[in-house]
């Protein structure tokens, strides 16, 4: 046992020296960062917020919705304000402001935050709508509610949009790698989503920061909205780097439409796999040429040969 603790404490030691070296990843301020688990926490309670009759808080005895929504709205107050003030700092105009001053603007900010909720529950009650009218295996709102991704990442993307805003750091990207996490649907928070926005299955899409998305757009898997490239880097920040998707666009399974500069169309149709890297004209109908199957018989080599070109339907890939 002497052994073991002589070997534990040299570890100790080798870790402590290691801790030394003024690198990012040695910084030690367990107080001053945001703490994941009750961001997640506020989050969540955002939801209950938003849904005021699905999403029961088992810690509440309550039951009248005055009651349930004034205890929901000071447990998020009182750790709202707490995590912003840890964030405020990111800043640099509030880089060494003293504690009055940041929980002064955090609590601004949260209360404005706050009064953007209404405005999120109108969205997302026309993004339900869209779901619902665009899936025929959704057999009410209520399972879309509980279980469709794509739906939550859409709210989460709203609430961390709202703080982004804002201009809080670090916490709307910690809500939205939450989401990312448990859907498969990476939305960065700056996304700008428009009414009635729906993702179909979800898993693989990829929405980068500055793309902007009209009203009443379908996406469904595997589809990246994302930047031509990243070679710049930081230079690249708070440049428009992403497209810009205009109202009544679908854009089917693994299509990919990359750069700042490209806008596609109102009522354009984009296929499955497509590749874009410059505008799509309102109306268009984009999709990958001279698709085609090949099929063969056994030891016969007699081949059936399926021609796509001109067919209407096959790049409807769901």
């Amino acid at each position: 046992m002497n052994d073991i603790a002589n070997r534990i404490s040299g570890l100790v030691d080798m870790l402590l020296e290691d801790y030394k070296s003024d690198r990012a990843i040695d910084e030690i301020k367990h107080f001053s960062h945001p703490e994941k688990k009750t961001v997640i926490d506020i989050l969540e309670k955002l939801r209950r917020l938003v849904y005021p009759g699905y999403f029961r808080n088992e810690n509440y005895r309550i039951y009248t919705v005055r009651n349930n929504t004034t205890m929901l709205l000071e447990d998020i107050i009182y750790n709202l304000i707490k995590q912003i003030s840890m964030v405020l700092p990111y800043r640099e105009e509030f880089l060494g402001a003293d504690a009055i001053t940041i929980n002064s603007e955090a609590e601004r900010i949260t209360f404005a935050f706050l009064e953007q909720i209404p405005k999120i529950r109108e969205y997302i009650e026309t993004d339900l709508q869209a779901a619902y009218d665009g899936d025929p295996a959704a057999y009410s709102k209520d399972e879309i509610i509980f279980s469709y991704p794509g739906l939550y990442a859409i709210l989460t993307s709203r609430i961390a949009h709202e703080l982004f805003l804002l201009g809080v750091p670090l916490i709307p990207r910690m809500m939205t790698e939450h989401a990312h996490s448990l859907t498969g649907i990476d939305i960065h928070p700056g996304v700008t989503l428009g009414k009635y926005f729906f993702i179909d299955h979800g898993t693989g899409i990829v929405i980068g920061e500055t793309t902007e998305i009209g009203n009443n757009v379908k996406v469904y898997q595997g589809v990246t909205l994302g930047a031509l490239s990243t070679r710049g880097g930081q230079s690249l920040r708070n440049k428009k780097r992403h497209p810009t998707i205009m109202d009544n666009v679908t854009i089917y399974s693994g299509a990919s439409i990359l750069g700042g500069d490209t806008v596609v169309g109102k009522d354009a149709v984009i296929g499955g796999n497509a590749f874009i890297t410059s505008s799509v004209p309102a109306g268009a109908r984009v999709s990958i040429k001279t698709q085609e199957l090949l099929y063969s018989f056994g030891s016969s080599k007699q081949i059936s040969k399926t021609d796509f070109e001109n067919a209407d339907n096959w790049f409807y890939v769901i």
